[in-house]
């Protein structure tokens, strides 16, 4: 076989692609005819074509990238709506597709040619889209829910390492997985950092749109071409930043309003939350007991992990998992009826819920693990924070406070999160708790808990 064209031929003015040889292509991009070789279209359910440069598709073709296709986007989800088998692979395609719709958007703008290396930082973001998730462990968000790190800290070692990092370095310097790496943190200083993390980034257009799809719902439809059409760079606060034009807030709303009602819906559906409690609780008892590591959780596929699981307690949590053997719901409160600040501890600190869970089983006469309270958080559901270019051309910054007569959402959007939120028991066998005990336990803080735990004092009076 010929020697294969190194990848940047023809690109000499693009500072952050550098010539690579045949072994750093993807396989089967060694031996395309050499006019293909830099670009690769991939079919989607959701975008329809994706177009793939050379750098995307190397990266593609890492190791750490093809785990991505064997981790589900919506982790539990799928034993209540059986569509959502999608994966985060498919979320990245997409997110990275996203970029560059809205790249091409933002060139046409005067402000482009005010952006410092304007062709590195455009690839950056492409990357940063592509690579967002690359640290997600299996089953979603539960394990850092568990007490595990976060996905994005995982993925920045990552970035950094293995194939992908020597990928990245070839076509981009030593620096630039470290660059990646800010925009997918949300410390980066780039004009461009908006796109990737941020209340308009492309992830969550994405995800939204993707998952309400798979799922069957009609919750996520977003305005999306309205959206990244209203894209625009504005000057505000002394520097150039990724905005919104004043003619695209309706649909800003479009995307507040849409996850909204995928987390009242989908994302903590009963069932689903009682999957991803049965499931953080089958982890850490295998990382407590079963000398599961956290590199190996980290480094798991969704059904690797359930087989690791499983062979380790042939009948535990994870094997009634498995079988669709859910924890019903023994107690089920809206939000409204929770004290402001009551249950905090429940998100915050895994550690002393599992505590808790099982002291309250343990009077109730109960194995531990029988009961797994679940009150999931979001502050920042409906967060705005982003620039407002106006229509008389001034800027602006558009936050919680909304915009008088225009953007109204997030001036309710606590009575919202509030409506989404629900506080919940669930028991693997038929009992009955008392609303009010339950609640007294919550609104203990969480050195009163420990205390009485450390005291053997009963928790539920």
């Amino acid at each position: 076989m010929s020697a294969a064209r190194p990848a940047c031929a023809g690109r000499a003015a693009r500072p952050w692609c550098t010539e690579i040889d045949a072994l750093s292509l993807p396989r089967y991009i060694v031996g395309m005819p050499p006019q293909l070789r830099d670009i690769e279209i991939v079919r989607d359910p959701l975008w329809d074509n994706i177009r793939l440069d050379s750098v995307a598709l190397a990266a593609l073709d890492t190791p750490a990238m093809q785990r991505l296709r064997y981790v589900r986007q919506l982790g539990q989800a799928f034993l209540v709506y059986p569509g959502a088998n999608h994966s985060r692979f498919e979320h990245a395609l997409g997110a990275y597709h996203l970029a560059r719709r809205a790249l091409a958007q933002l060139q046409e703008q005067p402000e482009w040619g005010d952006i410092p290396d304007v062709e590195t930082e455009s690839q950056t973001v492409r990357l940063a889209a592509l690579l967002h998730d690359i640290g997600h462990y299996p089953f979603s968000h539960a394990l850092e829910e568990a007490g595990f790190a976060s996905h994005e800290a995982q993925g920045v070692a990552r970035l950094q390492s293995g194939p992908l990092g020597d990928v990245l370095r070839a076509h981009g310097g030593p620096a630039w997985p470290g660059r990646i790496g800010a925009m997918v943190t949300g410390d980066s200083t780039s004009p461009l950092a908006g796109l990737i993390s941020g209340s308009l980034d492309l992830d969550k257009i994405d995800y939204l749109s993707r998952d309400a799809r798979n799922c069957g719902v009609p919750y996520g439809t977003v305005d999306v071409d309205r959206l990244l059409a209203s894209l625009a760079l504005v000057e505000l606060d002394g520097r150039l930043q990724v905005g919104v034009h004043e003619k695209g807030i309706s649909a800003l709303e479009s995307l507040l309003f849409s996850k909204y009602q995928m987390y009242r819906n989908v994302y903590w559906h009963h069932a689903v939350r009682s999957a991803t409690c049965m499931f953080k609780r089958a982890v850490r008892r295998a990382h407590q007991l079963h000398g599961l590591t956290t590199a190996a959780v980290a480094d798991a596929t969704d059904d690797g992990l359930m087989e690791r699981l499983i062979a380790r307690e042939p009948q535990g949590m994870a094997a009634r998992l498995r079988e669709r053997r859910l924890h019903k719901r023994a107690l089920d409160l809206p939000a409204s009826e929770i004290p402001d600040g009551a249950g905090a501890w429940i998100d915050a600190d895994p550690d002393l819920l599992e505590l808790v869970e099982d002291a309250v089983s343990r009077e109730l006469g109960l194995e531990p693990g029988t009961l797994l309270f679940d009150y999931p958080a979001r502050d920042n559901m409906l967060s705005v924070d982003l620039p407002l270019r106006t229509r008389d051309g001034n800027a602006e910054r558009l936050t919680d406070q909304g915009r008088a007569g225009q953007l109204g959402l997030p001036r309710v959007a606590g009575e919202l999160y509030r409506s989404a939120r629900r506080m919940r028991v669930f028991a693997g066998v038929p009992v009955t708790l008392d609303p009010t005990a339950i609640l007294q336990v919550l609104e203990m803080g969480p050195d009163d808990l420990r205390g009485r735990l450390a005291a053997e004092e009963p928790l539920l009076g």
